[in-house]
Protein backbone atom coordinates (compact mmCIF):
# COMPACT_ATOMS: atom_id res chain seq x y z
CA UNK A 1 0.00 0.00 0.00
CA UNK A 2 2.97 2.17 0.70
CA UNK A 3 3.86 1.67 -2.92
CA UNK A 4 0.58 2.76 -4.38
CA UNK A 5 0.44 6.00 -1.99
CA UNK A 6 3.74 7.08 -2.82
CA UNK A 7 3.21 6.90 -6.94
CA UNK A 8 -0.24 8.21 -6.50
CA UNK A 9 -0.59 12.04 -8.09
CA UNK A 10 -4.67 12.50 -7.67
CA UNK A 11 -7.41 10.55 -6.77
CA UNK A 12 -8.86 9.24 -9.84
CA UNK A 13 -5.43 8.27 -10.76
CA UNK A 14 -5.14 5.74 -7.70
CA UNK A 15 -8.99 4.78 -8.10
CA UNK A 16 -8.20 4.38 -12.05
CA UNK A 17 -5.30 2.32 -11.38
CA UNK A 18 -7.33 -0.12 -8.92
CA UNK A 19 -9.97 -0.31 -11.08
CA UNK A 20 -7.42 -1.45 -13.69
CA UNK A 21 -6.11 -4.31 -11.71
CA UNK A 22 -9.02 -5.65 -10.36
CA UNK A 23 -10.44 -5.68 -13.84
CA UNK A 24 -7.30 -7.45 -15.54
CA UNK A 25 -6.90 -11.30 -16.77
CA UNK A 26 -5.29 -13.14 -14.13
CA UNK A 27 -4.00 -16.31 -15.04
CA UNK A 28 -2.08 -16.72 -11.70
CA UNK A 29 -2.18 -20.22 -10.22
CA UNK A 30 -1.59 -20.23 -6.60
CA UNK A 31 1.46 -23.16 -5.34
CA UNK A 32 -0.23 -25.85 -4.00
CA UNK A 33 -1.04 -25.86 -0.67
CA UNK A 34 1.63 -26.60 2.31
CA UNK A 35 -0.46 -26.76 5.93
CA UNK A 36 0.69 -25.12 9.08
CA UNK A 37 -2.45 -26.63 10.92
CA UNK A 38 -2.59 -29.50 12.48
CA UNK A 39 -4.57 -33.21 11.27
CA UNK A 40 -7.43 -33.85 12.72
CA UNK A 41 -7.17 -37.30 14.41
CA UNK A 42 -9.89 -38.98 15.65
CA UNK A 43 -8.80 -43.03 16.38
CA UNK A 44 -6.56 -43.51 19.77
CA UNK A 45 -3.47 -45.51 19.31
CA UNK A 46 -5.68 -48.87 20.82
CA UNK A 47 -7.87 -48.48 18.13
CA UNK A 48 -5.49 -48.21 15.36
CA UNK A 49 -3.39 -50.81 15.80
CA UNK A 50 -6.83 -53.08 15.98
CA UNK A 51 -7.74 -51.99 12.81
CA UNK A 52 -4.10 -52.42 11.38
CA UNK A 53 -4.42 -56.17 12.64
CA UNK A 54 -7.93 -56.83 11.37
CA UNK A 55 -6.94 -55.63 7.55
CA UNK A 56 -3.59 -58.34 7.78
CA UNK A 57 -6.19 -61.25 9.05
CA UNK A 58 -8.43 -59.94 6.04
CA UNK A 59 -5.55 -60.58 3.78
CA UNK A 60 -3.91 -63.69 5.24
CA UNK A 61 -7.54 -65.50 5.71
CA UNK A 62 -10.09 -64.11 3.59
CA UNK A 63 -7.73 -63.13 0.75
CA UNK A 64 -8.36 -60.64 -2.14
CA UNK A 65 -9.13 -61.80 -5.56
CA UNK A 66 -7.06 -60.87 -9.01
CA UNK A 67 -9.52 -61.38 -12.02
CA UNK A 68 -8.29 -62.60 -15.47
CA UNK A 69 -4.57 -61.56 -14.57
CA UNK A 70 -2.08 -64.62 -14.46
CA UNK A 71 0.71 -62.75 -14.09
CA UNK A 72 -0.29 -60.73 -11.58
CA UNK A 73 -1.10 -64.32 -10.06
CA UNK A 74 2.56 -65.70 -10.95
CA UNK A 75 4.57 -62.55 -9.33
CA UNK A 76 2.50 -62.74 -6.03
CA UNK A 77 3.06 -66.21 -6.07
CA UNK A 78 6.88 -65.48 -6.15
CA UNK A 79 6.63 -62.85 -3.87
CA UNK A 80 5.14 -65.61 -0.84
CA UNK A 81 1.41 -65.35 -1.47
CA UNK A 82 -0.97 -68.27 -0.94
CA UNK A 83 -2.81 -68.41 -5.00
CA UNK A 84 -5.84 -70.50 -5.25
CA UNK A 85 -7.30 -69.80 -8.21
CA UNK A 86 -7.57 -66.04 -8.41
CA UNK A 87 -7.65 -65.88 -4.83
CA UNK A 88 -4.50 -64.52 -3.24
CA UNK A 89 -3.59 -64.55 0.24
CA UNK A 90 -1.12 -62.81 1.82
CA UNK A 91 0.63 -63.77 4.82
CA UNK A 92 0.04 -61.16 7.89
CA UNK A 93 2.70 -58.01 7.55
CA UNK A 94 4.12 -59.24 3.58
CA UNK A 95 2.09 -56.36 1.96
CA UNK A 96 2.99 -54.00 4.52
CA UNK A 97 6.75 -54.92 4.15
CA UNK A 98 6.37 -54.53 0.15
CA UNK A 99 4.59 -50.61 0.57
CA UNK A 100 7.84 -49.65 2.47
CA UNK A 101 9.58 -49.51 -0.88
CA UNK A 102 7.04 -46.36 -2.12
CA UNK A 103 7.67 -43.26 -1.65
CA UNK A 104 5.95 -40.99 1.08
CA UNK A 105 6.72 -37.80 -1.13
CA UNK A 106 7.18 -37.14 -4.42
CA UNK A 107 6.81 -34.78 -7.32
CA UNK A 108 4.60 -34.43 -10.43
CA UNK A 109 6.21 -32.11 -13.00
CA UNK A 110 4.29 -29.75 -15.27
CA UNK A 111 5.29 -28.89 -19.11
CA UNK A 112 5.39 -25.26 -16.62
CA UNK A 113 7.83 -26.28 -14.09
CA UNK A 114 6.54 -23.09 -11.87
CA UNK A 115 3.62 -25.51 -11.53
CA UNK A 116 4.87 -28.88 -10.34
CA UNK A 117 3.45 -29.84 -7.13
CA UNK A 118 4.51 -31.81 -4.85
CA UNK A 119 2.20 -34.83 -3.32
CA UNK A 120 2.59 -36.29 0.61
CA UNK A 121 4.36 -35.13 3.66
CA UNK A 122 1.85 -31.59 4.69
CA UNK A 123 0.97 -30.59 0.81
CA UNK A 124 -2.79 -30.48 -0.03
CA UNK A 125 -2.41 -30.38 -4.06
CA UNK A 126 -6.51 -29.71 -5.49
CA UNK A 127 -7.58 -31.47 -8.96
CA UNK A 128 -11.45 -30.97 -10.35
CA UNK A 129 -14.02 -33.70 -10.86
CA UNK A 130 -13.22 -36.69 -12.38
CA UNK A 131 -15.92 -38.92 -14.67
CA UNK A 132 -19.11 -37.60 -15.20
CA UNK A 133 -21.04 -38.95 -18.12
CA UNK A 134 -23.55 -35.61 -18.02
CA UNK A 135 -22.89 -31.78 -17.63
CA UNK A 136 -24.95 -28.79 -16.82
CA UNK A 137 -25.40 -25.08 -16.93
CA UNK A 138 -27.96 -22.69 -17.03
CA UNK A 139 -28.60 -22.30 -20.67
CA UNK A 140 -28.55 -25.78 -21.29
CA UNK A 141 -29.73 -27.75 -18.01
CA UNK A 142 -28.82 -31.22 -17.33
CA UNK A 143 -27.21 -32.83 -20.65
CA UNK A 144 -24.45 -35.51 -22.44
CA UNK A 145 -21.18 -33.92 -22.20
CA UNK A 146 -19.11 -33.22 -25.55
CA UNK A 147 -15.62 -32.73 -25.83
CA UNK A 148 -16.28 -28.62 -26.62
CA UNK A 149 -17.52 -29.23 -22.71
CA UNK A 150 -14.57 -31.08 -21.61
CA UNK A 151 -12.38 -28.38 -23.67
CA UNK A 152 -14.51 -25.64 -21.50
CA UNK A 153 -13.69 -27.45 -18.01
CA UNK A 154 -10.22 -27.97 -18.69
CA UNK A 155 -9.87 -23.95 -19.76
CA UNK A 156 -11.70 -23.28 -16.64
CA UNK A 157 -9.11 -24.95 -14.54
CA UNK A 158 -6.26 -23.34 -16.15
CA UNK A 159 -8.41 -20.03 -15.44
CA UNK A 160 -8.63 -20.88 -11.93
CA UNK A 161 -5.95 -19.20 -9.74
CA UNK A 162 -6.55 -21.82 -6.08
CA UNK A 163 -6.76 -24.68 -8.73
CA UNK A 164 -3.19 -26.53 -8.73
CA UNK A 165 -3.80 -29.92 -11.59
CA UNK A 166 -6.12 -30.08 -14.58
CA UNK A 167 -7.52 -33.68 -13.61
CA UNK A 168 -8.33 -36.19 -16.11
CA UNK A 169 -11.70 -37.06 -17.20
CA UNK A 170 -12.90 -33.61 -16.26
CA UNK A 171 -16.56 -34.93 -17.81
CA UNK A 172 -16.52 -37.84 -20.59
CA UNK A 173 -17.31 -36.84 -24.22
CA UNK A 174 -19.42 -39.12 -25.00
CA UNK A 175 -19.84 -37.59 -28.79
CA UNK A 176 -16.43 -39.30 -29.55
CA UNK A 177 -15.92 -43.06 -29.56
CA UNK A 178 -15.01 -44.82 -26.29
CA UNK A 179 -12.14 -46.23 -27.74
CA UNK A 180 -10.75 -42.87 -28.95
CA UNK A 181 -11.64 -39.92 -26.86
CA UNK A 182 -8.78 -40.80 -24.32
CA UNK A 183 -6.35 -39.34 -27.06
CA UNK A 184 -8.48 -35.72 -27.44
CA UNK A 185 -8.87 -35.55 -23.75
CA UNK A 186 -4.87 -35.92 -22.96
CA UNK A 187 -4.13 -33.24 -26.28
CA UNK A 188 -7.11 -30.90 -24.66
CA UNK A 189 -5.20 -31.01 -20.72
CA UNK A 190 -1.63 -30.82 -22.65
CA UNK A 191 -2.31 -28.35 -25.26
CA UNK A 192 -5.07 -25.99 -23.33
CA UNK A 193 -3.10 -25.66 -19.66
CA UNK A 194 0.44 -26.06 -18.67
CA UNK A 195 -0.47 -27.33 -15.50
CA UNK A 196 -0.32 -31.18 -14.54
CA UNK A 197 -2.90 -33.86 -15.64
CA UNK A 198 -3.93 -37.48 -15.26
CA UNK A 199 -3.77 -40.56 -17.69
CA UNK A 200 -6.38 -42.98 -18.74
CA UNK A 201 -7.08 -45.71 -16.72
CA UNK A 202 -9.82 -47.42 -18.90
CA UNK A 203 -7.76 -50.17 -20.83
CA UNK A 204 -4.03 -50.46 -20.56
CA UNK A 205 -3.21 -49.71 -24.00
CA UNK A 206 -4.99 -46.03 -23.12
CA UNK A 207 -2.43 -45.72 -20.14
CA UNK A 208 0.16 -47.30 -22.75
CA UNK A 209 -0.80 -44.01 -25.07
CA UNK A 210 -0.84 -41.55 -22.22
CA UNK A 211 2.72 -42.88 -21.50
CA UNK A 212 3.31 -42.12 -24.87
CA UNK A 213 2.28 -38.64 -25.56
CA UNK A 214 3.48 -37.70 -22.33
CA UNK A 215 7.04 -38.42 -23.77
CA UNK A 216 6.26 -36.40 -27.07
CA UNK A 217 5.35 -33.26 -24.43
CA UNK A 218 8.52 -33.72 -21.77
CA UNK A 219 10.74 -36.07 -24.12
CA UNK A 220 11.41 -39.79 -23.48
CA UNK A 221 14.41 -39.46 -20.60
CA UNK A 222 12.42 -36.83 -18.92
CA UNK A 223 9.46 -39.18 -18.48
CA UNK A 224 11.58 -42.33 -17.78
CA UNK A 225 12.93 -40.11 -14.42
CA UNK A 226 10.25 -37.84 -13.38
CA UNK A 227 6.51 -38.79 -12.51
CA UNK A 228 4.52 -36.42 -14.85
CA UNK A 229 0.96 -38.02 -14.49
CA UNK A 230 -0.93 -39.05 -11.59
CA UNK A 231 -4.02 -41.93 -12.52
CA UNK A 232 -6.21 -42.99 -10.67
CA UNK A 233 -6.77 -46.77 -10.17
CA UNK A 234 -10.08 -48.12 -8.61
CA UNK A 235 -10.21 -51.28 -6.30
CA UNK A 236 -13.51 -52.93 -7.44
CA UNK A 237 -14.52 -53.16 -3.57
CA UNK A 238 -15.17 -55.61 -1.91
CA UNK A 239 -11.65 -56.70 -1.93
CA UNK A 240 -11.41 -57.35 -6.14
CA UNK A 241 -9.14 -56.47 -8.09
CA UNK A 242 -9.86 -56.59 -11.78
CA UNK A 243 -7.56 -57.31 -15.20
CA UNK A 244 -8.12 -53.68 -16.92
CA UNK A 245 -7.14 -51.64 -13.67
CA UNK A 246 -4.49 -53.41 -12.86
CA UNK A 247 -3.31 -53.37 -16.28
CA UNK A 248 -3.04 -49.68 -16.64
CA UNK A 249 -1.54 -49.91 -13.21
CA UNK A 250 1.32 -52.37 -14.58
CA UNK A 251 2.02 -49.76 -17.41
CA UNK A 252 2.34 -46.36 -14.76
CA UNK A 253 4.42 -48.37 -12.37
CA UNK A 254 6.76 -49.58 -15.50
CA UNK A 255 6.80 -46.39 -16.42
CA UNK A 256 7.76 -45.02 -12.92
CA UNK A 257 4.15 -42.92 -13.10
CA UNK A 258 2.28 -42.15 -10.36
CA UNK A 259 -1.03 -44.07 -9.91
CA UNK A 260 -3.40 -43.71 -7.10
CA UNK A 261 -4.74 -46.61 -5.10
CA UNK A 262 -8.16 -45.78 -4.15
CA UNK A 263 -11.05 -48.53 -2.80
CA UNK A 264 -14.44 -47.33 -4.08
CA UNK A 265 -16.64 -47.79 -1.25
CA UNK A 266 -20.58 -47.15 -0.65
CA UNK A 267 -20.92 -48.01 3.30
CA UNK A 268 -23.91 -50.96 3.33
CA UNK A 269 -23.01 -51.84 -0.40
CA UNK A 270 -19.51 -52.12 -1.00
CA UNK A 271 -18.06 -52.06 2.76
CA UNK A 272 -19.37 -52.78 5.85
CA UNK A 273 -21.94 -50.11 7.43
CA UNK A 274 -19.73 -49.69 10.42
CA UNK A 275 -16.59 -46.99 10.37
CA UNK A 276 -14.25 -49.83 11.71
CA UNK A 277 -15.27 -52.53 9.64
CA UNK A 278 -14.90 -50.13 6.49
CA UNK A 279 -11.52 -48.93 7.43
CA UNK A 280 -10.52 -52.47 8.05
CA UNK A 281 -11.68 -53.09 4.34
CA UNK A 282 -10.47 -50.09 3.02
CA UNK A 283 -6.51 -50.64 4.76
CA UNK A 284 -6.79 -54.42 3.12
CA UNK A 285 -7.29 -52.69 -0.05
CA UNK A 286 -4.69 -50.56 -0.54
CA UNK A 287 -2.10 -52.64 1.09
CA UNK A 288 -2.50 -55.05 -1.66
CA UNK A 289 -2.95 -52.48 -4.11
CA UNK A 290 0.45 -50.62 -3.05
CA UNK A 291 2.33 -54.16 -2.35
CA UNK A 292 1.36 -55.29 -5.71
CA UNK A 293 2.83 -52.08 -7.63
CA UNK A 294 5.77 -52.39 -5.60
CA UNK A 295 6.05 -55.79 -7.03
CA UNK A 296 5.38 -54.49 -10.62
CA UNK A 297 8.44 -51.88 -9.26
CA UNK A 298 10.36 -50.73 -6.79
CA UNK A 299 9.70 -47.28 -5.53
CA UNK A 300 6.85 -46.83 -8.41
CA UNK A 301 5.10 -43.64 -6.44
CA UNK A 302 1.80 -44.52 -5.37
CA UNK A 303 -0.97 -42.58 -3.10
CA UNK A 304 -3.07 -44.30 -0.32
CA UNK A 305 -6.93 -43.34 -2.12
CA UNK A 306 -10.14 -43.62 -0.23
CA UNK A 307 -13.00 -42.62 -2.16
CA UNK A 308 -15.97 -43.34 0.73
CA UNK A 309 -19.42 -42.80 0.83
CA UNK A 310 -22.36 -43.85 2.74
CA UNK A 311 -26.02 -45.15 1.40
CA UNK A 312 -29.14 -43.75 1.98
CA UNK A 313 -31.14 -47.39 3.10
CA UNK A 314 -34.49 -46.17 1.91
CA UNK A 315 -33.75 -45.30 -1.93
CA UNK A 316 -29.74 -47.05 -1.99
CA UNK A 317 -28.41 -43.41 -3.29
CA UNK A 318 -25.16 -42.57 -2.11
CA UNK A 319 -25.30 -39.93 0.39
CA UNK A 320 -22.72 -37.14 0.92
CA UNK A 321 -21.23 -34.68 3.33
CA UNK A 322 -22.30 -37.19 5.85
CA UNK A 323 -20.75 -37.99 9.30
CA UNK A 324 -20.00 -41.69 8.73
CA UNK A 325 -18.19 -40.67 5.71
CA UNK A 326 -15.90 -37.97 7.70
CA UNK A 327 -15.23 -40.46 10.22
CA UNK A 328 -13.77 -42.77 7.57
CA UNK A 329 -11.96 -39.98 5.92
CA UNK A 330 -9.91 -38.55 9.11
CA UNK A 331 -9.27 -42.73 10.09
CA UNK A 332 -8.16 -43.32 6.57
CA UNK A 333 -5.77 -40.22 6.61
CA UNK A 334 -3.99 -41.83 9.90
CA UNK A 335 -3.62 -45.03 8.60
CA UNK A 336 -2.37 -43.71 5.65
CA UNK A 337 0.70 -41.25 7.69
CA UNK A 338 1.53 -44.69 9.68
CA UNK A 339 2.11 -46.33 6.37
CA UNK A 340 4.10 -43.44 5.31
CA UNK A 341 2.15 -43.18 1.73
CA UNK A 342 0.56 -39.97 0.51
CA UNK A 343 -2.88 -40.38 0.74
CA UNK A 344 -5.80 -38.99 -1.38
CA UNK A 345 -9.45 -38.15 -0.28
CA UNK A 346 -12.41 -35.53 -0.41
CA UNK A 347 -13.52 -33.27 -2.95
CA UNK A 348 -16.71 -31.01 -3.51
CA UNK A 349 -18.90 -33.83 -2.93
CA UNK A 350 -22.71 -33.55 -2.74
CA UNK A 351 -26.09 -35.31 -4.00
CA UNK A 352 -28.28 -32.66 -4.88
CA UNK A 353 -29.05 -31.91 -8.64
CA UNK A 354 -28.70 -28.26 -8.58
CA UNK A 355 -25.33 -25.84 -7.60
CA UNK A 356 -28.55 -24.73 -4.39
CA UNK A 357 -28.18 -25.17 -0.69
CA UNK A 358 -28.20 -29.26 -0.20
CA UNK A 359 -24.58 -29.31 -2.66
CA UNK A 360 -23.20 -25.71 -0.39
CA UNK A 361 -23.42 -27.67 2.85
CA UNK A 362 -22.77 -31.72 1.86
CA UNK A 363 -19.43 -29.60 -0.30
CA UNK A 364 -18.66 -27.24 1.98
CA UNK A 365 -18.76 -30.43 5.11
CA UNK A 366 -16.82 -32.58 2.53
CA UNK A 367 -13.90 -30.18 1.52
CA UNK A 368 -13.55 -28.79 5.37
CA UNK A 369 -12.93 -32.61 6.26
CA UNK A 370 -10.26 -33.12 3.96
CA UNK A 371 -8.22 -30.41 4.81
CA UNK A 372 -8.13 -31.12 8.10
CA UNK A 373 -8.06 -34.99 7.48
CA UNK A 374 -4.52 -34.36 6.44
CA UNK A 375 -5.38 -35.37 2.65
CA UNK A 376 -2.06 -34.80 -0.17
CA UNK A 377 -4.39 -35.41 -3.12
CA UNK A 378 -7.84 -34.10 -3.35
CA UNK A 379 -9.57 -35.20 -6.60
CA UNK A 380 -13.22 -33.50 -7.38
CA UNK A 381 -11.78 -30.45 -5.49
CA UNK A 382 -14.59 -28.54 -7.78
CA UNK A 383 -17.64 -29.10 -10.30
CA UNK A 384 -19.10 -32.41 -8.67
CA UNK A 385 -22.65 -32.52 -8.77
CA UNK A 386 -25.67 -35.15 -8.70
CA UNK A 387 -23.55 -37.73 -6.93
CA UNK A 388 -20.85 -37.88 -9.47
CA UNK A 389 -22.70 -38.43 -12.15
CA UNK A 390 -22.72 -34.18 -13.80
CA UNK A 391 -20.04 -31.80 -14.30
CA UNK A 392 -21.59 -28.17 -13.68
CA UNK A 393 -20.24 -25.26 -14.80
CA UNK A 394 -21.82 -23.01 -12.23
CA UNK A 395 -20.43 -25.44 -9.34
CA UNK A 396 -17.32 -25.51 -10.80
CA UNK A 397 -16.43 -21.62 -10.38
CA UNK A 398 -17.91 -21.79 -6.94
CA UNK A 399 -16.27 -24.76 -5.77
CA UNK A 400 -12.64 -23.42 -7.22
CA UNK A 401 -13.76 -20.08 -5.70
CA UNK A 402 -14.13 -21.54 -2.30
CA UNK A 403 -10.59 -23.42 -2.26
CA UNK A 404 -9.19 -20.24 -1.64
CA UNK A 405 -10.90 -20.34 1.75
CA UNK A 406 -8.76 -23.78 2.04
CA UNK A 407 -6.00 -22.31 1.80
CA UNK A 408 -6.16 -19.24 3.86
CA UNK A 409 -7.50 -21.58 6.59
CA UNK A 410 -3.99 -24.16 5.77
CA UNK A 411 -1.90 -20.77 6.58
CA UNK A 412 -2.67 -21.43 10.54
CA UNK A 413 -2.00 -18.33 12.61
CA UNK A 414 1.34 -15.83 11.86
CA UNK A 415 2.89 -15.07 14.99
CA UNK A 416 5.89 -12.48 13.65
CA UNK A 417 5.62 -8.92 14.54
CA UNK A 418 3.26 -8.09 12.04
CA UNK A 419 0.67 -10.72 13.07
CA UNK A 420 0.91 -9.45 16.19
CA UNK A 421 -0.07 -6.51 14.93
CA UNK A 422 1.30 -4.17 18.28
CA UNK A 423 1.77 -1.19 16.18
CA UNK A 424 -1.82 -1.23 15.27
CA UNK A 425 -3.35 -1.31 19.25
CA UNK A 426 -0.83 1.17 20.10
CA UNK A 427 -1.46 3.24 17.22
CA UNK A 428 -5.60 3.26 17.69
CA UNK A 429 -5.67 2.97 21.22
CA UNK A 430 -9.01 2.95 23.20
CA UNK A 431 -12.46 4.18 21.23
CA UNK A 432 -10.61 4.81 18.06
CA UNK A 433 -10.72 2.96 14.85
CA UNK A 434 -8.29 0.48 12.44
CA UNK A 435 -9.54 1.52 8.91
CA UNK A 436 -6.77 4.35 8.77
CA UNK A 437 -4.00 3.08 10.84
CA UNK A 438 -0.87 2.25 8.99
CA UNK A 439 -0.77 -1.46 9.73
CA UNK A 440 -4.24 -2.04 8.19
CA UNK A 441 -2.70 -0.14 4.72
CA UNK A 442 0.31 -2.25 4.62
CA UNK A 443 -2.12 -5.38 5.09
CA UNK A 444 -5.39 -5.09 3.77
CA UNK A 445 -4.73 -6.41 0.37
CA UNK A 446 -3.77 -9.78 1.46
CA UNK A 447 -4.97 -10.05 5.28
CA UNK A 448 -8.61 -11.10 4.25
CA UNK A 449 -9.51 -13.96 1.92
CA UNK A 450 -12.00 -12.34 -0.91
CA UNK A 451 -14.52 -14.39 -2.89
CA UNK A 452 -14.40 -13.79 -6.58
CA UNK A 453 -18.00 -14.89 -7.07
CA UNK A 454 -20.22 -14.47 -4.11
CA UNK A 455 -22.03 -11.02 -3.64
CA UNK A 456 -21.43 -9.03 -1.08
CA UNK A 457 -22.98 -5.67 -1.58
CA UNK A 458 -25.89 -4.20 -0.15
CA UNK A 459 -29.33 -5.08 -0.18
CA UNK A 460 -30.42 -2.09 -2.82
CA UNK A 461 -27.23 -2.84 -4.78
CA UNK A 462 -27.97 -6.22 -5.32
CA UNK A 463 -31.82 -6.00 -5.79
CA UNK A 464 -30.30 -3.18 -8.88
CA UNK A 465 -28.47 -5.41 -10.17
CA UNK A 466 -31.47 -7.91 -10.78
CA UNK A 467 -31.29 -9.75 -7.67
CA UNK A 468 -28.91 -12.46 -8.75
CA UNK A 469 -28.38 -15.92 -7.05
CA UNK A 470 -25.04 -17.57 -6.96
CA UNK A 471 -26.07 -19.86 -9.57
CA UNK A 472 -26.57 -16.73 -11.49
CA UNK A 473 -23.35 -15.08 -10.44
CA UNK A 474 -21.50 -18.07 -11.35
CA UNK A 475 -22.68 -18.21 -14.87
CA UNK A 476 -21.97 -15.21 -14.85
CA UNK A 477 -17.93 -15.92 -13.89
CA UNK A 478 -17.98 -19.10 -16.23
CA UNK A 479 -18.45 -16.38 -19.25
CA UNK A 480 -15.96 -14.46 -18.15
CA UNK A 481 -13.38 -17.04 -17.69
CA UNK A 482 -13.91 -18.73 -21.06
CA UNK A 483 -13.87 -15.20 -22.65
CA UNK A 484 -10.59 -14.23 -20.93
CA UNK A 485 -8.82 -17.57 -21.56
CA UNK A 486 -5.46 -17.31 -23.02
CA UNK A 487 -4.27 -20.83 -24.29
CA UNK A 488 -0.48 -21.12 -22.85
CA UNK A 489 2.19 -21.18 -25.35
CA UNK A 490 3.77 -24.49 -26.36
CA UNK A 491 6.04 -25.46 -29.04
CA UNK A 492 4.92 -25.70 -32.34
CA UNK A 493 6.68 -28.60 -32.89
CA UNK A 494 5.32 -30.79 -30.04
CA UNK A 495 1.82 -29.59 -30.76
CA UNK A 496 2.14 -31.18 -34.36
CA UNK A 497 3.75 -33.91 -33.12
CA UNK A 498 0.99 -34.70 -30.14
CA UNK A 499 -1.64 -34.10 -33.21
CA UNK A 500 0.02 -36.86 -35.89
CA UNK A 501 -0.01 -39.01 -32.89
CA UNK A 502 -3.55 -38.86 -32.02
CA UNK A 503 -4.51 -38.93 -36.22
CA UNK A 504 -1.90 -42.05 -36.36
CA UNK A 505 -4.04 -43.89 -33.55
CA UNK A 506 -7.47 -42.92 -34.39
CA UNK A 507 -6.73 -44.21 -37.85
CA UNK A 508 -5.76 -47.66 -36.89
CA UNK A 509 -9.08 -48.74 -35.40
CA UNK A 510 -12.24 -48.55 -36.50
CA UNK A 511 -14.74 -46.65 -33.96
CA UNK A 512 -16.56 -48.51 -30.74
CA UNK A 513 -19.00 -46.84 -28.91
CA UNK A 514 -20.42 -49.96 -27.05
Amino acid sequence: MNEVRGERRTRGGGGAARRAERTAVSIETAKFIERKIPNFEILNEEALEIIEYNADTVLEEIGVNFVDNPGALALWREAGADVQGERVRIPRGLARELCKTAPSRFTQHARNPERNVEIGGKSLVLAPVYGPPFVRDLEGGRRYATIADFRNFVKLGYMSKWLHHSGGTVCEPTDIAVNKRHLDMLQAHMTLSDKPYMGSVTEPVRAEDSVAMSKILFGNDFVDQNAVMTSLININSPLTFDGVMMGALEVYARANQAAIISPFIVGGAMAPVTVAGTLTQVLAEVLAGVAYSQLIRKGAPVIFGAFVTSIDMNSGAPTFGTPEAAHITYGAGQLARRLGLPYRSGGSFCGSKLPDAQAAYETANTLNMALLSGVNFMLHACGWLEGGLVSSYEKFVLDADQLGALHHIAKGVSMDDNGQAMDAIREVGPGGHYLGCQHTQNNFKTAFWRSDVLDYKPYETWEDEGGRDSATLANVRVKKQLRDYQEPSLDPAIAEALQAYVDQRKASEPDAFG
